[in-house]
């Protein structure tokens, strides 16, 4: 006998169900009751093992709303003529307390259903916005591989309705067929154009070879500037030419650059020589200075000016120093030269002692009317001429001392 069953005398097994009793079973005659009370009560403790796990699945939400619909029905189906012993109402009682949370894991469940889904329109939007771009781009090095990262993004997301993903995916397909076909006709054109790239730059290098043997050393190297600039324009030549005939070009040029180079050194150290000469010649030529006899400083000069000339070029960064010292002598004696020219020149001093004379005679003239009017005992008229007398003067004394200048 327990709380809700019991064993009768004959053997058959009872469960209380409300007010009255129902018969689940029949025990072997004689048997222990207490071990068919047992036995019955271990499967309604079974049936209430799975009420409890099915409560904490849907309290923790590990359960789907659908999956966890189909285990209460099973179990609304095994509470029917259950052959248990226990609280089958409450078992019942239980399930029925589970319909709310039901429906509330089936509202919570639709409603991350339509954010995911809302999410993955956003992405896959997305993805067909980036795509397109890309599609109506001219990117062919990076553009590829993001159409590659894009598709594997999109197959990540889950699908949308069927109307709503096939049009994107048509959208996303078209942008990345569209891509490819230009990608290809780009590279192809690439192709064409490296190929011709190829001959043009072979025929560079024949006249690069041509001139490597040239001592025209000016004029080659401009002729090479020129075929460096149309290598440049030629564009590039396919991958695995490129390297092979840009290493062909340039073992020309060297040739010729190295060949110059070595010329140039040479003629560095001529003109090192050349600059010795010219400062031992400075030496002699700043020894004329001060300047004390005008014509032997001329010959001297003469002479120090063709044995500067014969001396010939000098290093570069030597020819402001040591020019600007000879162009010093140089212009000392021109200078001096100009102002010998100017202290004996006839015609001026004509000019100047013609000049002295009519100052001299005016001067003469002025000097009577002072006595005139000194007589007549006019005093203003005296203080003008005397101002006038004293401005022929001073033009007379200015007179006189640039006659001396001539001599």
């Amino acid at each position: 006998m327990s709380d809700w069953g019991r064993v009768d005398a004959d053997g058959n097994v009872y469960v209380k169900e409300g007010d009255g009793e129902r018969l689940i079973g029949q025990w072997v005659t004689g048997g222990d009751a207490d071990e068919a009370l047992a036995f019955y009560t271990r499967r309604f403790e079974n049936l209430e093992t799975e009420v409890n796990l099915l409560e904490k699945r849907i309290e923790a939400g590990t359960v789907s709303p659908d999956d966890a619909g189909k285990a209460v029905a099973t179990i609304r189906e095994q509470l029917v003529d259950a052959q248990a012993i226990g609280d089958l109402a409450s078992l019942s009682t239980r399930l029925d307390a589970l319909e709310p949370s039901l429906e509330e894991l089936r509202a919570k469940r639709k409603a991350e259903r339509e954010q995911r889904t809302a999410e993955a329109t956003e992405a896959k939007t997305r993805i067909v916005a980036e795509a397109e771009k890309i599609g109506a781009g001219q990117d062919w090095r990076n553009g590829a591989d993001r159409l590659r990262a894009l598709l594997d993004e999109w197959k990540a997301l889950p699908r949308l309705s069927k109307s709503a993903d096939d049009e994107l995916w048509h959208r996303f397909s078209s942008a990345r067929t569209a891509y490819t076909k230009k990608r290809k006709a780009h590279f192809g054109e690439q192709s064409v154009r490296r190929d011709q790239a190829q001959k043009v730059k072979e025929k560079l290098i024949e006249e690069a070879e041509a001139l490597s043997g040239s001592t025209d050393w000016g004029a080659t190297s401009a002729a090479y500037r020129d075929l460096m600039q149309r290598w440049k324009a030629a564009g590039s030549a396919p991958r695995n030419a490129e390297d092979k005939l840009w290493k062909r070009f340039r073992a020309a040029q060297d040739v010729f650059f190295h060949a110059r180079e070595a010329a140039n050194a040479a003629q560095e150290s001529e003109f090192a020589e050349n600059a010795e000469v010219k400062r031992q010649i400075l030496v002699e030529a700043e020894a004329l200075l001060p300047i004390k006899d005008l014509e032997a400083t001329r010959r001297a000069w003469h002479d120090i000016a063709d044995r500067w000339e014969a001396a010939g070029k000098v290093p570069r960064d030597q020819i402001k120093e040591l020019e600007g010292r000879i162009r010093v002598v140089e212009k000392a004696i021109r200078d001096a030269g100009d102002q010998e020219w100017k202290r004996t020149d006839p015609e001026k001093s004509a000019r100047a002692d013609d000049m002295i004379t009519k100052l001299e005679d005016a001067i003469a003239a002025i000097e009577a009317d002072i006595a005139r009017a000194e007589a007549a005992g006019d005093a203003k008229k005296v203080a003008s001429l005397r101002e006038n007398l004293e401005s022929r003067q001073a033009f007379l004394d200015i007179a006189q001392r640039t006659a001396s200048d001539f001599g």
